[in-house]
């Protein structure tokens, strides 16, 4: 999902190619459920014929500061991004737009031609994204309720430090909080995490000094580097944890394994032999506990849905049909688990509709393809037994 370094290379391509520049037309999506609180028509009346002054930013949102208000605001939220025509923005680890696509896109929910003929359009394939039209975006939510901006506003390492120590939460949650440090999303904090080589369950409060300097480094130069190349993640380090963390399938990087747990409500990737969780923290390293599950987590910036829904109900469907009563538990056979698509990976804070999180199926309850087997092979030969007697009944 974008990060504050997708959105800092979509607000820079505002920047460079937009400002100074008047809207000649404008076309808002019908989708109330991006588009927030205004009517298609009067978002529409309201920047048809402005000037854009400048392109903002705090954390993963981002606005457009008219001539007069009010502004266009997006919060990026899943899977939204900006795509200007004719000029190359960078594109996220799973874009949803590609170039041979339609112009503007079907997904597109602000589309804006400006008085050279730029055209400009911010896409949402997944609906999560929020456009709204603000007076002041920094003085309503969400802007007005995010910490400090990762990039523009970094809290000095004294502050830092004394304000993790403060903290009983896990330190992956602590910095997925948008309204602790703004920008910091599931794969920024996993890769800091990494090279500082911290647990991500490790309780904030219980860090040493040396870790939060080490954290505090980090998470200066992920931020400083991948903002540098413009997000474009080809340009990444090859070191880099993130080119090894997508789709939850085995791997290693250096040599070492990589491994995924859950922490902070997300799927999250690190190497246990060089992220060691000290402490008496009883942690599973492999599972997830069921209220990790099937809960909603929320934190500050978009939505997630809980994902307890048709995988589950499958196999509560299955138990019904196949279990004899009085029958003992036994494992449920296991299922070939399919390849991830862009559609479910990633998110963040609010969790915008993150699918990462399975939940498991009682043992006790799931019946197993044998004794599924055994029950259709006795149907048959009942209803084998059925025909006979009845062929016997006609031959007499």
């Amino acid at each position: 999902m974008p990060e504050l370094p997708e959105v800092e290379a979509a607000r820079r391509a505002v920047e460079e190619n937009c400002v100074g520049k008047k809207i000649k037309k404008c076309i808002v999506a019908d989708d109330s459920k991006v588009i927030d609180a205004v009517s298609r028509s009067d978002f529409e009346a309201s920047v048809l014929g402005k000037l854009i002054v400048a392109a903002h930013r705090k954390g993963k949102n981002m606005w457009l500061q008219l001539d007069s208000p009010p502004f266009p605001s997006f919060q990026f939220g899943m899977a939204g991004a900006v795509y200007i025509k004719g000029v190359a923005v960078t594109k996220y680890k799973r874009s949803a737009v590609k170039d041979e696509d339609e112009w503007p896109s079907k997904y597109s929910k602000f589309f804006i031609e400006l008085d050279d003929g730029l055209e400009l359009s911010f896409t949402d394939k997944r609906r999560f994204a929020k456009v709204r039209l603000l007076e002041d975006p920094t003085s309503v939510p969400p802007v007005s309720e995010l910490g400090p901006d990762a990039l523009f506003e970094q809290m000095t390492l004294e502050k830092f430090t004394e304000s993790l120590h403060k903290r009983k939460t896990e330190i992956k949650a602590l910095l997925l909080d948008q309204s602790y440090i703004s920008g910091i999303g599931n794969w920024v904090a996993d890769e800091v995490l990494y090279q500082a080589r911290i647990h991500p369950r490790q309780a904030a409060s219980s860090l040493s000094d040396a870790s939060c300097s080490t954290l505090y480094k980090c998470i200066k130069e992920v931020i400083h580097l991948a903002v540098e190349v413009d997000a474009d993640c080809s340009r990444f380090p090859l070191e880099w944890l993130f080119h090894f963390r997508w789709g939850k399938k085995p791997g290693k990087i250096s040599g070492k394994k990589i491994d995924f747990i859950t922490a902070g409500g997300r799927t999250t990737a690190y190497v246990p032999e060089l992220q060691k969780l000290s402490g008496s923290v009883d942690i599973k390293e492999t599972g997830k506990t069921k209220t990790q599950a099937s809960k909603k987590v929320s934190t500050a910036d978009d939505t997630e849905t809980p994902t307890d829904s048709k995988e589950g109900d499958l196999g509560s469907v299955k138990s019904k049909k196949g279990a004899k009563a009085g029958a003992k538990g036994r494992k449920p056979a296991k299922k070939k688990k399919p390849e991830e698509s862009d559609e479910d990976n990633d998110s963040d804070s609010g969790t915008d509709c993150d699918t990462d999180q399975v939940v498991k199926k009682n043992p006790g309850i799931v019946t197993n393809r044998k004794q599924v087997g055994e029950e259709k092979l006795s149907k048959k030969r009942v209803q084998s037994n059925q025909t006979g007697r009845s062929s016997k009944r006609k031959a007499k």
